[in-house]
């Protein structure tokens, strides 16, 4: 595909006087170039308002992305699911788009600085990994990576929002299945048998899952901004805000766990001086790592210790889990009811039908918060498999137009993410998808289908499994250019590690991690046809162990937790087998047998006739 530069749009002039202060700014600091992530001090996928500095500078709204700023030049670079939205957003004249895995910003500086340069890089947003293999590219050309004391981007950002004053509040035993002091006792169990003093327990869903608590510091993510040091005897201190701490956090936590200021993270950091310490390098900013070096404290670089029983759900968590997609499944059955009677009428848009399907999961009173910012995406727009609609974007959803809706709530039970993709009918009823709508529709299905129905032995990781949701768009020459299957929090975080489904890649954690009984991962494959529609089935699946005759070992499978109609409009029954029509028949009398005493009148009937059985006969 040729590139092409974006046009200019209204707030170009904003972000070239940006780019302009920062080029500025680095002068000032004897720097020749800045590179800046998404980011913030613990290494989060979404981030706080006063950390959305790559947002600030360059437009860009999506949730993973980098740029690199250099005296002349300029380079964003993100990966497959924002190449159309990074043209829309990021204005090609300051900005050279560049793709991920193909190229990188340390591959892009390497090509574009000379001897003698000084790249500067914020030691609080950046990993070690990072730090160290771009440290090394750039010594070989005869440069240098600086770290900054101060972000220069802080420096100019006149109005940059300050981090969230909300206070830490306290997730039930009940709820998470298992007391603080059990956690933090298996972690000091840990320690020991390493020989280790303490860990660095940075990452904030980490922190939230060791200590039981949740907060409201980061949009669509319960999670509060602090630090934890987790020490061998099983004691832990956590460093937050002051105004964040209530009564009840120092009664839940009790006198095993220190507070202090977020501001003696670094202080008590040097203080360990000695002793050794695990820190996790891909979830530990680099500047953690500088701190311990210079206390003389030995460091040893191991996996988060808290990530895989975060991952391997409880009992109690997975009930919840299951409580909440019953709940959630029902007001999305309410939303597509809905959408099946407005949208053919006209007059709808992707913010209006976001604002609705919002106001339905409002509706079951107990929803915190949105999970993620749903992707309520018309047309030409679903294509951006992570589109986010703004005023700018707001497009009319048409009849006779496909539209794919993805979306999550956050409840103190569980978190939750389905994405449907839906026919829009005509006033009259008659429009009929293309049967090429149809063909691409029924083979995302039919990989859906097979990557749920799955059966695998122990030790089986994500990537052999990536295959089964791809087959059949493989065999029509078709794919696409994101994962098939994250894992998800138990009210946390809605990307959740260390198991993921997708195809295995260089430097990219997760798609080699042993699946076990108790994860939870998405299973979404899609198809996106640039410039006109784009097409994903979503569902939540919970590993879970099965019996199987004569087997040799242990074989796990998939619980399906997401009960939600899947569009039959858009299903060519041609193309499905037997016992494909078999799934979709069990699959949606199950939806109607739990979403049906949620619903009533038109809903109810709506569900009923969207459940019938495709298999007659």
């Amino acid at each position: 595909m040729t590139e092409t530069l974006a046009p200019a749009r209204p707030a170009a002039t904003a972000h070239e006087a940006r780019l302009a202060a920062l080029r500025n700014e680095l002068a000032a600091r004897g720097l020749d170039g800045f590179v800046i992530p998404i980011s913030d001090e613990h290494m989060s996928e979404y981030v706080g308002a006063y950390a959305q500095r790559l947002h600030w500078l360059t437009g860009f709204g999506g949730s993973a992305g980098s740029a690199a700023v250099l005296a002349d030049k300029a380079a964003m670079f993100v990966d497959g699911r924002y190449t159309i939205q990074v043209r829309e957003q990021v204005d090609g004249r300051l900005f050279e788009y560049q793709s991920v895995p193909a190229t990188s910003a340390t591959a892009w500086l390497a090509d574009n600085t000379g001897a003698g340069a000084k790249i500067g890089f914020d030691p609080w947003l950046h990993g070690k990994p990072w730090a160290d293999a771009t440290a090394a590219v750039l010594k070989a050309k005869g440069a240098q990576l600086v770290p900054v004391e101060s972000n220069p981007i802080d420096a100019i950002w006149a109005d940059q929002p300050a981090p969230s004053p909300a206070p830490a509040l306290v997730q039930s035993t009940q709820l998470a299945g298992q007391p603080s002091e059990a956690k933090r006792s298996a972690v000091a169990e840990w320690l020991s048998a390493k020989g280790l003093d303490a860990a660095v327990i940075s990452a904030l869903d980490s922190v939230a899952w060791l200590l039981n608590i949740r907060g409201a510091d980061v949009d669509r993510t319960p999670v509060a901004l602090s630090f934890v040091l987790a020490h061998a005897d099983g004691t832990a201190e956590l460093f937050i805000a002051e105004e964040k701490v209530t009564p009840e956090l120092r009664a839940h936590l009790g006198n095993a766990v220190t507070i202090r200021p977020r501001e003696m993270f670094v202080p008590q950091l040097q203080a360990l001086a000695g002793k050794k310490v695990a820190v996790d390098p891909e979830r530990t900013v680099q500047a953690v790592f500088a701190a311990l070096a210079g206390a003389g404290a030995s460091v040893a670089e191991l996996t988060d210790p808290t990530v895989l029983p975060k991952a391997v759900k409880n009992s109690a968590e997975q009930a919840g889990q299951r409580a909440s997609q019953a709940r959630d499944g029902a007001a999305v059955a309410k939303f597509l009811h809905w959408l099946s009677i407005e949208a053919p009428k006209g007059g709808q848009d992707e913010l209006s039908a976001a604002a609705q399907l919002r106001a339905f999961r409002d509706e079951t009173g107990v929803l915190r918060d949105l999970s993620f910012d749903t992707i309520s995406a018309a047309g030409p727009n679903g294509a951006q498999c992570h589109y986010k609609v703004s005023e700018e974007t707001n497009r009319a959803i048409d009849p006779a137009s496909v539209y794919l809706v993805d979306s999550g709530g956050q409840y103190a039970d569980g978190t939750t993410d389905i994405t449907r993709t839906v026919w829009i009918a005509t006033p009259d009823g008659l429009s009929e998808p293309t049967a090429e709508h149809k063909d691409r529709f029924t083979r995302v299905l039919k990989g859906h289908i097979a990557l749920g129905t799955a059966l695998f032995p122990k030790g089986t990781v994500g990537a052999q499994l990536d295959t089964l949701a791809r087959m059949h768009l493989w065999a029509a020459g078709l794919d696409y250019a994101h994962g098939t299957g994250h894992g998800v929090g138990s009210f946390l975080s809605v990307h959740e590690g260390p198991q993921r489904i997708a195809k295995p890649q260089a430097g990219q954690a997760g798609t080699s991690t042993e699946l076990m009984p108790g994860m939870i991962l998405s299973n979404e494959p899609g198809y996106y046809k640039e410039g006109e529609y784009g097409i994903r089935i979503e569902n939540l699946v919970l590993v879970e162990a099965r019996d199987v005759p004569g087997q040799e070992g242990e074989y796990f499978g998939f619980e399906n937790l997401t009960w939600v109609p899947i569009d039959r409009t858009l299903v060519d029954t041609a193309l499905l087998t037997r016992d494909e029509l078999k799934w979709w028949d069990e699959y949606h009398a199950r939806v109607e047998a739990l979403l049906a005493p949620q619903l009533q009148s038109a809903a109810l009937a709506w569900l009923k006739e969207a459940c019938a059985p495709l298999s007659r006969g």
